[in-house]
C-alpha cells in the first residue's frame, strides 16, 4: 500500500501547477530551516502558514550558513499538508548528487523545484567550505527538464521513473546591468523555467519597466511570474536592505515613510506598506502571483495576506 501511495504521488501534479492551468493567482511563502536537527521548528512555523499560501519555499543552506537540509524539512511540511517547494543549489552538489536528489524529491511526492546557483561560501560560516559549482541555475534548470521531459539523465542513460516537477527559479529584476533583466529571464525560460519568484520588490516603477521588457518578449505567458515581498520591521531594516544588501533597490521615500512614524510603530507601517505594495502588484499585467518572504516573521503572512485580499486560498 506504502509504495502503491509513493507512485501516485510522484504522478500528481503540483498545487502551484493545478491554480496556473485553472487561471488562477498563487501565493507563496518561504520557511527558513533551522540551524538544528529540531523538526518542531518546522512544525511551528508550517503552522503559522496553514491555509494562508499555496505552497511554500525551504531554503537551501541560504546565505551559505548549514541549516537542516531543504529536503528534510520539506518531507516534514508535506507531512502536514503542504506542497513543498524544494530550494535546490549549485554551490555543494556535483551534477551526480543533484540528479540523485531530484529523482529523490520525485520518489517522495515532491513536485517543485526551484534552481539556484547559490550563495559563495565566504558569505557564511564555513568560508573555508570548497565550493562546487559544477553545473549552474540555468544548466539546473535544463537539467530537471531532461529528467522530467526527455527520461535522460545528463550522461544520456534513461531514467526508470521520471521525476514529476514543476520547475522554479529565482531572479533579481533590479540587478545590474538592468537592462539585461529580462534577456536573461528569458534563457531561464528557454532551459524550461516555468515559474519565477523574484527578488524583495520596492521600487515599483521600475519592476513595471522590467515587466514591460518580460512581456514584449512574452516571457510572462510561458512562465508564471511570482512578484516577491518582503515587509520591514523597522527604518534600520530598511537601511540595511538598501546599502548592504546587494541588488536591492528600496527608494529614499520609503525610509522616509517609516521614519516618519513612532519607533514602535514602524512594524506595523511596513505591514501596511508591504500591504500596498501587493495590491499595486496585482494590477501589473503578466504577475500571476505573489511570493510573501517575511524572513523570521511568518506570523505575519497570515496578516499580509488577508488584508491584501489574498485570501481564502483554493484548496488543492
Amino acid at each position: 500500500m506504502r509504495h502503491a501511495r509513493l507512485g501516485e504521488a510522484m504522478k500528481t501534479k503540483s498545487n502551484i501547477e493545478k491554480i496556473l492551468e485553472s487561471g488562477g493567482f498563487v501565493v507563496t511563502s518561504e520557511c527558513g530551516p533551522p540551524r538544528g536537527a529540531d523538526a518542531e521548528v518546522i512544525r511551528k512555523k508550517g503552522a503559522l502558514l496553514k491555509g494562508v499560501v499555496d505552497a511554500v519555499n525551504v531554503t537551501d543552506n541560504q546565505t551559505s550558513v548549514v541549516r537542516m537540509s531543504s529536503f528534510s524539512a520539506c518531507i516534514l511540511l508535506k507531512e502536514m499538508g503542504f506542497d513543498p517547494i524544494l530550494q535546490m543549489v549549485c554551490r555543494d552538489r556535483n551534477r551526480i548528487a543533484i540528479q540523485s536528489d531530484i529523482l529523490g524529491a520525485g520518489a517522495l511526492g515532491i513536485n517543485n523545484i526551484l534552481c539556484l546557483s547559490g550563495d559563495h561560501q565566504k558569505f557564511g560560516d564555513h568560508s573555508m567550505a570548497k565550493n562546487v559549482f559544477d553545473i549552474d541555475s540555468i544548466q539546473l534548470i535544463h537539467t530537471v527538464k531532461t529528467l522530467r521531459d526527455d527520461g535522460r539523465f545528463l550522461g544520456g542513460e534513461e531514467v526508470k521513473g521520471r521525476p514529476v516537477l514543476l520547475i522554479g527559479a529565482a531572479e533579481n529584476p533590479f540587478a545590474d546591468p538592468f537592462e539585461i533583466r529580462a534577456a536573461r529571464l528569458g534563457k531561464k525560460v528557454r532551459a524550461g523555467c516555468e515559474f519565477l519568484q523574484t527578488q524583495c520588490i520596492y521600487n515599483i516603477e521600475r519592476f513595471a519597466r522590467w515587466m514591460e521588457m518580460v512581456r514584449e518578449r512574452g516571457l510572462h505567458e510561458r512562465c508564471a511570474i511570482l512578484a516577491g515581498v518582503t515587509p520591514f520591521k523597522s527604518v534600520g531594516m530598511a537601511r540595511y536592505m538598501k546599502n548592504s544588501v546587494p541588488g536591492m533597490d528600496v527608494p529614499e521615500e520609503q525610509i522616509e515613510r517609516l521614519k516618519g512614524v513612532p519607533k514602535e510603530k514602524q512594524s506595523e507601517e511596513g505591514i501596511r506598506m508591504c500591504v500596498e505594495l501587493i495590491q499595486q502588484l496585482k494590477e501589473i499585467p503578466g504577475v500571476r502571483g505573489i511570493h510573501i518572504m517575511a524572513i523570521e516573521w511568518e506570523e505575519k503572512v497570515s496578516e499580509i495576506a488577508k488584508a491584501a485580499g489574498l485570501l481564502p486560498r483554493p484548496q488543492p
